[in-house]
């Protein structure tokens, strides 16, 4: 059997080995100061990714979904809400909306980045919604509920368009709640400011996930609100502490949603790191595109805009046979992930809902194309270059119909 050595999709190994030693400082601070929950480690962290973010405040939370949830709530979705995202995201977006009280409906998205189509969110709004006379709200024609907020999703470190988004909720009445769980970092020039602008400091809040795999990952659960509304941050505040105001005040009830301290101090030493790392991926994601361009008919490779600068939390190309060729990979000692397979429309879980295939062509369509590609910052020119050898290979024998596995890898 030829000898060779498997490409991680994903090594959070290296990364964290060369933290360790500052890890384990902070492990040894938090113990001695038994300061497990909240205080001086948790606060400094939240005023440090505020700032990384150029929002006024950051609420650190238990999870990406605690933090999705808490601002949904906080900013004033409740029972029977209507909030319109996309359906090729995470269940987690999902999750929040209908947590918080809300029911999904969910639009199609650009084919190109696939993220929200504003285009298709005008159609919604347009066709199926009406405003009241009185108030100038937005409420659904047929069942009546109010609709209260949109949700973009920055999906694989892209922002949507922001701008397009924000007219149209203006115009709407509707709030903004940016999902930027796969974002940290990520910028989008608004045309309308002429300026850029960072994830997390354009909606009436946004969510981030902490999730170790992300770009900002904690070494386990983690997650944060950002926003430019000190009303919603407090109001998130008291969300992930039991609706305490002050110990043992409950102005409302709430969850018990904290960021642990641990977590925090790990976050802020990666967050000094952050900026390299996202260079590092974009320095990736560029030579992917370099190194597959000769095979762009049969590879379609990520699309992105001169408005947008992308931090590849994720690197995904869509070719055709893409169970085949993942199969082939994984053969060949190439790891991939699939993100994500099943549009949420079409889950089990939101089957009352009533989608059927072919409601939401664009997302169905890209979801049974998708690949990501291994992407970490530590990525070296010669695993990329063996991960298009190898894609390149599987795509042509899949294209001259040799659906066989190698028993070898090469």
């Amino acid at each position: 059997m030829t000898n060779f050595t498997a490409i991680p999709f994903l090594d959070l190994v290296t990364l964290h080995a060369n933290l360790e030693d500052e890890f384990c400082n902070i492990l040894r601070q938090t113990v001695r100061t038994a300061g497990f929950i909240g205080g001086p480690m948790v606060e400094d962290f939240e005023a440090e990714f505020a700032k990384f973010c150029d929002a006024q405040c950051c609420i650190g939370v238990g999870s990406g979904t605690d933090a999705l949830r808490f601002a949904l709530v906080a900013a004033g979705v409740g029972p029977g809400s209507i909030v319109v995202t996309v359906p090729n995201t995470f269940i987690a977006t999902g999750e929040a909306i209908t947590q918080a009280g809300g029911m999904p409906h969910f639009v199609d998205v650009d084919e190109c980045t696939y993220n929200m189509d504003p285009e298709k969110l005008r159609e919604f709004l347009e066709t199926e919604c009406a405003r009241d006379a009185i108030s100038g709200r937005t409420f659904h024609k047929v069942s009546g509920a109010k609709v209260a907020a949109v949700v973009p999703v920055h999906l694989y470190g892209q922002m949507a368009d922001m701008d397009s988004i924000v007219e149209l909720a203006e115009q709407y009445h509707l709030e903004v709640v940016e999902d930027a769980c796969q974002a940290h970092g990520a910028q989008y020039f608004s045309q309308k400011e002429q300026r850029w602008r960072s994830a997390g400091s354009i909606g009436k809040a946004a969510a981030f996930s902490f999730y170790p795999g992300k770009n900002l990952g904690a070494c386990g659960e983690g997650g944060a609100v950002t926003t430019n509304d000190t009303e919603l941050a407090k109001r998130v505040r008291m969300l992930r502490d039991h609706g305490q105001s002050r110990k043992y005040f409950h102005d409302i009830e709430g969850y018990n949603g904290r960021l642990d301290s641990i977590q925090a101090g790990f976050l802020k030493a990666k967050l000094r790191h952050l900026t390299e790392w996202n260079a590092q991926r974009r320095a990736h994601a560029g030579r992917y595109n370099q190194m597959l361009a000769p095979h762009a008919d049969s590879i379609a490779l990520p699309y992105e805009p001169s408005s947008s600068r992308a931090v590849y939390h994720l690197y995904v190309v869509r070719v055709a046979e893409r169970d085949t060729v993942q199969q082939r990979l994984g053969a060949a000692g190439v790891g991939t992930g699939i993100h994500y397979p099943i549009p949420l429309h079409l889950q089990k879980a939101y089957r009352q809902l009533g989608y059927e295939r072919g409601d939401l062509p664009i997302a169905e369509a890209v979801a049974d194309r998708i690949l990501s590609l291994p992407m970490f910052p530590s990525l070296t020119d010669e695993q990329q270059r063996r991960v298009v050898d190898e894609l390149a290979a599987a795509v042509s024998q899949v294209a001259l119909g040799d659906f066989a596995l190698a028993v070898e890898p090469k």
